[in-house]
């Protein structure tokens, strides 16, 4: 990673921070160099929606712990951006709901799945899937249809966050419970989602492990009250009129 300090009352140090951990993640050989460009797209949606958790979507995370804490199966899709981003966070989310994990890529190669496997190992992951691919997402022929049978190809609900928009609607075809983060509401992955939560990574993951502890007691009939009024049409046309009516900061 870059020796470059970046003093915390910089106004923009979360945002430079991710940065360079994405930086970091294509050193590691974690992030795809791809993923660069990705990290600045989404930037981009975040500043106009001023880095802020904007309400709909804390009631977008409210309801996807609920979910997730409803599922019989819950599996956390990892990409290498989410791997350089919030590995930890993803671990503790896991932990929290009861989740696998299992990592999924699109530039996908052994060495980048067993540096993102020990890289969530690294930050408390007891078992990571992914690296046995011996299921596949119908209708999609690309390296991100290869899943594990016991994982996400037998998954109810599936929290995929940053995620390809073709997968995403091959999932959603599928019947899965799709729980989706992404700062563009008008992405083909957000619309296709049970759950868009349209937020930074960097805070929706938290989010969602917090609400997921808050609710840890509540009742069966609570969480599926939760999930039944989530409006996500609302959620997601909230997140658009928060990006286009924003003032830049």
């Amino acid at each position: 990673m870059s020796d470059i300090e970046i003093p915390e009352s910089h106004p923009r140090y979360l945002s430079l921070l991710t940065r360079h951990r994405i930086e970091e993640g294509v050193e590691k050989g974690i992030t795809s160099k791809q993923g660069l460009i990705a990290e600045g797209r989404g930037e981009a949606f975040d500043y106009l929606l001023g880095e802020e958790t904007i309400p709909s979507a804390d009631a977008a995370a409210r309801a996807a712990a609920a979910r997730l804490l409803l599922a019989e199966h819950p599996v956390l899709s990892v990409n290498g951006n989410v791997a350089a981003l919030v590995p930890g966070e993803m671990v503790e989310l896991a932990d929290a709901v009861g989740a696998d994990i299992e990592v999924n890529l699109f530039n996908r190669t052994e060495e980048r799945l067993r540096a993102i496997a020990d890289h969530l190992r690294d930050h408390g992951a007891s078992e990571v899937k992914g690296l046995t691919a011996d299921g596949r997402i119908p209708g999609l022929d690309h390296e991100r249809a290869k899943v594990d049978a016991d994982g996400i190809g037998s998954a109810d609900v599936v929290l995929v966050p940053l995620e390809d928009g073709d997968r995403a609607e091959a999932l959603a075809a599928m019947g899965k419970v799709e729980i989706v983060v992404d700062l563009n509401p008008m992405s083909r992955s957000a619309q296709s989602a049970a759950v868009p939560i349209v937020d930074n990574i960097v805070r929706a993951v938290p989010n969602v492990t917090a609400h997921a502890r808050d609710l840890s007691d509540a009742s069966r009939e609570e969480l599926e009250r939760i999930v039944e009024t989530f409006d996500r049409e609302a959620a997601l046309r909230e997140a658009e009129a928060a990006i286009r009516g924003g003032e830049l900061a």
